[in-house]
């Protein structure tokens, strides 16, 4: 199969390795609208067969994320046999034993010059316990993984947020917040590049461009997170011999059913802010 060259216009690359998860937290990101998330996934070969063919940057890793990406049942074959010259970052709600964890994957494996963790842990007060997810977090930390707390602050869990965040800094961990994106009492949170995008008011054609290779858990490739959750068709697959990302405009017939993950004001992965996943055209 053909080597996959990223763009330098490229920001991200999502490895989806599942879209299950072992929590049920009511503002899921993943089910902004309705939510129908792809069953299907590639097998751990698979997975390394088709990473394998990325050529990145080193400041660009792949970020192995779901769903939980540990559910995957061959989560640490995957990180152990990716090519070493592609970094490796993970997004994890980190409900996995530590200890099986540190046995199966060493501290240099997800570890790299960025100005944020390579290990970023999801903090979600609706579905966890904050006091266990720090101890975890400081093993982890002890033994040598990059590794950090992340908290969305949400309306109703703000407070709780904040005050996690001064917990954990108090006892060493990396502890930051995200902005909400969704809908709460009826009004839509986050700050958001295109007005009306992801309102669900209307479909409207347009053309989009992605600084992402976004790749869903049956190996397709997605146009944005908005296909990948809705289970429209990708455009290709990482297991496409043929396959080369064409850094262009798409044409899109579903501008106002975008998800906020593509459209919200962000930090760019060196944490300057202003970035966008997308630029859409109407």
């Amino acid at each position: 199969m053909k080597p996959i060259q990223i763009p330098e216009s490229h920001n991200y690359i999502a490895a989806f390795l599942t879209l299950a998860c072992n929590l049920r937290c009511s503002y899921c990101i993943n089910k902004f609208e309705t939510g129908h998330l792809e069953k299907n996934r590639l097998t751990g070969e698979q997975w390394v067969q088709g990473l394998n063919r990325i050529i990145s940057r080193d400041d660009l890793p792949i970020s192995l994320q779901g769903g939980e990406p540990s559910l995957h049942p061959d989560f640490y074959y995957i990180i152990n046999n990716v090519k070493r010259d592609l970094n490796i970052d993970l997004l994890t709600n980190l409900q996995f034993d530590p200890d099986t964890f540190m046995k199966n994957v060493s501290p240099d494996r997800i570890k790299r010059n960025a100005p944020y963790a390579s290990i970023r842990v999801s903090f979600h007060p609706q579905s966890m316990k904050l006091e266990p997810l720090v101890e975890k977090v400081l093993k982890l930390q002890n033994a040598g993984y990059s590794i950090g707390i992340w908290g969305v602050l949400h309306p109703s869990q703000e407070k709780d947020i904040l005050a996690a965040q001064v917990y954990a800094k108090g006892k060493g961990v990396d502890f930051r917040t995200k902005e909400f994106l969704g809908v709460h009492d009826g009004k839509m949170h986050g700050t958001m590049k295109y007005d009306g995008a992801c309102d669900q008011q209307f479909a409207k054609k347009a053309l989009c461009r992605t600084t992402e290779l976004i790749i869903g858990p049956n190996g397709g490739i997605y146009r944005c997170h908005s296909d990948l959750y809705e289970q429209r068709p990708h455009i290709s697959s990482i297991l496409d011999p043929a396959y080369q990302i064409d850094d262009t405009f798409r044409p899109c017939e579903v501008y106002g059913h975008c998800n906020p993950c593509d459209i919200k004001v962000k930090t760019n992965r060196f944490q300057v802010y202003g970035h966008t996943s997308v630029e859409i055209k109407v």
